[in-house]
């Protein structure tokens, strides 16, 4: 072997062992590191709840995270996100994983998928006072009737599909469609058959008279696309635990 066609060998074989360094999956940084990052929002009851007083979070998503985390053998660090933010967090490499997000064509353009293990439905909701103004959706979608939403949620593109005569007022995370109802300062917003559930029981909102449940979605973790390794690993963890029935004791418990 002549002197170049060594060095030559020499340095395809350091660029394809730094690119294998580099393609490392999240799973060995998780192991190597001992810790699980996950990026979760905090303000969707009962999925994550973050108390700002002790700045720790419980809800269905925590629980979950923290067994995977078990499994995992690694000590879990909760990364603070918003919904507009979600999906650039894991593709930047911010955490691993998050907690449930709704799975739609536009996320699964940038980033990985679990497999789903619950799903939602969304359902109009007003305040109680405001009940009788309402009947339908299509009562809903007319001029000078505002609708809440929050950006960079799928509540957001579902109120403009849905509504597109009525006056869409969106606001940045932290605060919530639901709150600008119970200000006075919207008439509707629309959330997840799950969430709505506690927001009834809580403040009193209503369903919105004979506006059917619209678009069932299943909901999941999102993954690093191209990380086949960990996702493989998270899509089977998920079939272990539903075989154990891990997912329907703590849909139980949340009353999901």
């Amino acid at each position: 072997m002549n002197k170049f066609f060594k060095a030559a060998t020499i340095a395809i074989m350091g660029i394809v062992l730094s690119g294998a360094v580099n393609a490392q999956s999240a799973l060995n940084e998780i192991l190597s590191s001992g810790v699980l990052k996950v990026g979760t929002t905090g303000d969707w009851n009962p999925m994550t709840v973050r108390d700002p007083a002790t700045n720790s979070y419980k809800g269905f998503d925590i629980d979950i995270m923290e067994e995977l985390a078990k499994d995992l053998g690694v000590e879990i660090e909760f990364v603070p996100t918003d919904w507009k933010t979600l999906v650039n967090g894991v593709v930047a490499g911010q955490y691993h994983i998050t907690g449930s997000a709704s799975v739609s064509p536009a996320r699964m353009k940038a980033a990985g998928f679990s497999e789903s293990y619950i799903s939602v439905e969304f359902i109009p909701f007003t305040a109680k006072e405001n009940a009788g103004k309402f009947d339908g959706h299509d009562a809903i979608n007319q001029p000078g009737v505002k609708v809440a939403t929050t950006l960079g949620t799928s509540f957001e593109k579902l109120v403009r599909a849905w509504y597109p005569k009525a006056d869409i007022k969106v606001v940045e995370a932290p605060a919530r469609g639901y709150q600008e109802v119970l200000a006075g300062r919207a008439d509707v917003f629309i959330t997840s058959n799950i969430e709505g559930a506690t927001l009834q029981e809580k403040f009193g909102v209503v369903r919105v008279k004979n506006a059917e449940a619209r678009s069932p979605t299943p909901i999941a973790m999102l993954l690093p696309q191209t990380d086949q390794v960990w996702i493989n690993y998270v899509n089977n963890w998920v079939k272990v635990k539903e075989a154990k029935g891990f997912f329907a004791a703590n849909k139980k418990k949340y009353g999901l």
